[in-house]
């Protein structure tokens, strides 16, 4: 289709930097069609006030909010935290978002008979492929238009200017002109002096940090918090029984307290270059935490070895956009059977940035006080000896034949 057939536009509209002036450049560029703006809600809170004002102001024609917290967390966060799945220290939280927002945005683009998508991902980041991906996996014949990869804007400087030119308010200036992500599971901060690797962060200036403290100004009495888990999902805190949602979002605020979940990476973007960037990820940093304490009760040797090798894989897949693809999905049924005796609870001390363990019960534990204590019991030492001629039968006859051979 050439750019004057396009009638009707669905736009991923965050109301951010780069989706605010996309509105009036489509309709400069692309023969004035009408632009549906969709904004799925994966708990960016804040971020949705005054959002459809806003949009209709800058030339959309209606907007759409998804609510789309629940299957966030449920198929899609708890899914990647079951596998124990990080990517270079990352918890996935744009990653795992992007794909769920997508599925929103083919949704309204069926139903409202749309000529094409449009997304605000610049050229060099990894959020084009994971939408795009996405969107061909829901609709495969649908036209993708992405202005980064099309448009004369060469910077964020220039997108502020593009803006006051059209007159379209900004939360942001060019002093705080960060490029942010936030939702329930966590926010990034990139650009301005994150750029320079030498630049520490600035964790203690007010407003820097949004989901917490520095582990600095976090408070000096700890924080002591339970999660009870069932086959791997958390489905209490503090004894208290409560939706995973719930629970990711109450924990955001204790860690956030406590100075948890700051990270500071430089990490190797799928588009082949590194990008370095700050995350906030309070809640969902002490739940990994949990599970993996409760894991190490419940897991045999093999399975925990294996599914800690698999979780590499798993994290590749949803960093690189490919969440609805095979492997993901056949990886995802595995991770499931490890789950099926990963019940039980974990205690957890937080204090200034750090979780620390205090304690694990499972009634599926494998681990057996009898067995491993230095004091008295059952267990025959004597058994080590064949156990021992054995295991280094090998390295024996190596030893042999190459003292045989010098």
């Amino acid at each position: 289709m050439s750019k004057a057939e396009y009638k009707k536009i669905v736009l991923a509209y965050s109301g951010g930097l780069d989706t605010s002036i996309i509105i009036p450049w489509l309709k400069e560029n692309y023969n004035n069609p009408e632009i549906i703006a969709v904004s799925g809600n994966v708990g960016q809170a804040d971020e949705l006030e005054g959002l459809e004002e806003k949009a209709i102001k800058t030339g959309a024609s209606k907007l759409y909010v998804l609510d789309l917290t629940d299957t966030y967390v449920d198929d899609y966060i708890i899914p990647t935290m079951k596998a124990g799945a990080v990517y270079e220290d990352y918890l996935l939280g744009t990653s795992h978002a992007r794909p769920c927002i997508a599925k929103g945005l083919v949704d309204i683009a069926i139903k409202e008979n749309a000529d094409a998508i449009c997304h605000g991902c610049t050229g060099k980041g990894n959020d084009q492929v994971r939408f795009e991906i996405a969107i061909k996996h829901f609709a495969p014949e649908m036209p993708i238009i992405a202005p980064w990869r099309e448009w004369d804007i060469k910077s964020r400087e220039e997108e502020i200017e593009y803006a006051e030119a059209h007159n379209i308010p900004l939360k942001i200036s060019r002093e705080t002109n960060y490029s942010k992500d936030k939702n329930l599971w966590h926010l990034s901060h990139e650009g301005l002096d994150l750029e320079d690797t030498g630049n520490e962060p600035t964790y203690e200036k007010k407003g820097f940090l949004e989901m917490g403290v520095s582990p600095i100004d976090a408070p000096d009495k700890p924080t002591y918090v339970t999660i009870d888990f069932e086959k791997g999902i958390p489905v209490a805190l503090n004894d208290e029984k409560m939706s995973a949602k719930n629970i990711i979002l109450k924990l955001n605020e204790l860690g956030g307290k406590n100075g948890i979940g700051i990270i500071d990476i430089v990490e190797n973007r799928l588009v082949g270059m590194k990008c370095r960037g700050v995350y906030e990820t309070p809640g969902g940093t002490i739940l990994y935490k949990a599970h993996e304490a409760l894991e190490s009760l419940c897991l045999d040797k093999d399975t925990m070895h294996e599914k800690q090798r698999l979780s590499i894989t798993f994290a590749e897949l949803v960093y690189n956009g490919k969440w609805f693809s095979p492997l993901r999905e056949a990886l995802s049924a595995f991770v499931d059977k490890t789950q099926e005796t990963v019940t039980g609870k974990v205690k957890l001390k937080l204090y200034k940035g750090n979780i620390i363990k205090a304690g694990v019960w499972s009634d599926y534990s494998l681990y057996s006080e009898e067995i491993a204590t230095f004091g008295e019991s059952d267990y025959d030492q004597t058994d080590a000896t064949g156990f021992i001629n054995l295991f280094g039968l090998p390295d024996k006859v190596k030893a042999m034949v190459d003292k045989k051979a010098k």
